[in-house]
Formats: C-alpha cells, structure tokens, sequence
C-alpha cells in the first residue's frame, strides 16, 4: 500500500503545474465573469428605468433580477468548467502516452519497478480521480466566494439570493455535485467506469500496436453495448417492463462486471502482454 501511494503521489505531482494553472483560470474566470455579468445587468438596468423611465417594478416584472445561476450560464463561468474537463480528458491519454515518449522512454522504468503492474494502473486512475475530485472542491469553495461578490456587486432589490443547493439543483452545474445517491452513481460511477475503459484499451494498443488499435476499438464497443443491454432490452424487447428503480440497480451490475472486466484485462495485458 505504500509503493501504491507512493505512485499516486508522483503522478499527481507530474501534473501539478498545469493542474494550478487549471485552478487560476477557473477562480480568476468565474470571478471576473461575476463582476462583468453583473455589471451588465446593472447597466442595462440603467438605461431602462432612468433614460426609457421604466418604473423599477416594471422593470423587474419584465426583466427579473439576477441570480448565480443566471451567471453559471455565461461563458465566463462555464468556459473554465469546460477547458478542465477536456484537458482531463485529454490527460486520460496522455497519462500513459508521455511515459512512451522520447529516445530514454519513461515506461520501462516504471514498469521495472519491485511492485505489482496492476499498482501503475491503479494509481493512474486514482490520479485522475483525484484530479476530478479537487476541480470539483474548488467549484464548490468558489460558489459561496462568487455569492458574495454578487451581493457586493447588486443591490438586493435587483438580485434573488439563493442557496448553494439550490445553485447546483437548478443549473447544469447538478452534473458536479448530484443531489440524489442514484445521480452520483451515475455520473461519478459510469465517469470511473469510462476511465478504466480507456486505459484499457489504451493498453490494448500498448501491447499489440496497429491490431491493438483495432482491439481497443472493439473492446470499448462491447463494454459500451453491454452497459447499455439493459436498457436496450427493457426498451425495444421488453416493453419497459422494470420500473426505473429495477433498472437501475439492473445497469449498476452491469457497470460492476464492466469495471471489474476492464480492471482485470487491464491487470492481464500490462502484466503479460506489454514488455520492457
């Protein structure tokens, strides 16, 4: 267990510059997109209560207050959200790629190593998690800090002050942070399950070269079509005949032997197939 943490806390670190980086452009984003949106809405405010002479009920009538979610929707706050998430994306590649690279590959080194291969894998994925995990603490840290600034920034006639819950509850931003047991497995279980999906084939590819390209693609096909078989089934087969509750608990076995069945061929192909 400590070589394992030992290898999640040096990927982490391989990363951290850039993962900072990813940290200030989201604060700095979201917060400069509180300040421009609400003085926006102030501005235009402005113009039609004092020079259209719009009484401010009206106005508001017409033209509501502003809120945080309101804001969420803009790009300055939901542009950082999505350059984290594609540079994640991206990072599930290059987290195996980069030690493959140059003349003195990385790989053969790390692979040498007096652990269990499985312990590379594991800790990869772990670093990923990790990474997720902290973009979204920040997000949350960050909602209270922008709630305030809003309040500096409008008068309270003009703005409807809501709850953190209620923020991610009614904006896009409920994929972050579910509010329901079944959502978090959802999004957070199938996002762990895509993962491991991809370093396997990704390994596929490590291991066999232009067919694993080809295995790889056929791997995610039949880990995705039986992930989605029960839905399939229950739609076109069976008449949605399970309630949603039984069909959940019917796709949470199957993303279980899913990720069970990616973890174990992942173990197979790096402990077998890929040599240094």
């Amino acid at each position: 267990m400590k070589r394992y943490l030992k290898l999640v806390d040096f990927e982490f670190n391989r990363f951290l510059k850039l993962y900072l980086v990813l940290f200030g452009i989201t604060i700095l984003s979201q917060i400069i997109g509180v300040i421009v949106e609400s003085r926006n809405y102030l501005n235009h405010a402005n113009r039609v209560i004092y020079q259209d002479l719009v009484p401010i009920a009206e106005f508001l009538e017409n033209y509501r207050t502003i809120s945080l979610i309101e804001i969420s929707y803009s790009a300055w706050f939901m542009g950082p959200i999505v350059i984290c998430g594609v540079t994640l994306i991206i990072y599930v590649f290059f987290i195996w790629y980069r030690d493959w690279l140059g003349k003195n590959t990385f790989s053969y080194r790390l692979l040498m190593l007096p652990i269990a291969r499985i312990h590379v894998y594991l800790a990869k994925a772990t670093t990923i998690l990790l990474y997720v995990l902290g973009l979204v603490a920040l997000q949350l840290i960050l909602l209270p800090i922008e709630s305030q600034v809003l309040k500096w920034m409008v008068p309270s006639e003009f703005r409807t002050d809501l709850t953190i819950s209620q923020i991610t509850g009614l904006s896009d931003l409920r994929i972050l942070f579910p509010h329901t047991f079944i959502e978090f497995v959802l999004y957070y279980g199938g996002g762990i399950t895509a993962v491991f999906i991809v370093f396997t084939a990704i390994l596929f590819e490590r291991s066999f070269r232009i067919k694993g390209i080809i295995y790889g693609v056929l791997y995610c096909a039949i880990s995705l079509f039986i992930f989605m078989a029960p839905i399939l089934m229950n739609e076109f087969i069976l008449g949605s005949y399970f309630y949603p509750i039984e069909l959940f608990f019917i796709e949470l076995v199957a993303g279980i032997v899913v990720l069970a069945c990616a973890i174990w061929t992942g173990n197979f192909l790096i402990k077998n197939k890929i040599r240094v």
